[in-house]
């Protein structure tokens, strides 16, 4: 089962209220703000995301665990699961050409559940 979360959208302007993330050099907002679920994210000098991730829009579903969706026929893994600060499980696969992010939630967060 898995659930709409958001959509991520690379951009190089500076949004109301971003997070950095120094793991991976991207200033991001919470689609939780956005009233149609949109997250900017705005890549800086040096960011190590891959070059997919960064040139398109990404689809983000909640998911109750990720290796279901990375084991499916067809799924190429950009970014494998990494956990964001203790709450968030992700994992970033291109699927039908386009780019989709999976989220297992490890408890309430940042990004928590409503």
């Amino acid at each position: 089962m898995y659930e709409f979360d958001h959509v991520g959208l690379t951009t190089t302007v500076k949004q109301p209220n971003e997070d950095w993330v120094e793991q991976s050099r991207v200033w991001v907002t919470n689609p939780r703000n956005h009233p149609e679920r949109i997250e900017f994210l705005r890549y800086e000098e040096g960011s190590t995301v891959p070059d997919f991730v960064k040139r398109n829009p990404h689809v983000a579903f909640r998911v109750e665990a990720l290796a279901p969706h990375l084991q499916q026929p067809g799924v190429e893994i950009i970014i494998p699961p990494f956990v964001v600060g203790d709450f968030l499980e992700v994992a970033f696969v291109k699927k039908y050409g386009a780019l989709f992010e999976y989220m297992h939630y490890l408890k309430e967060g940042w990004f928590g559940k409503p």
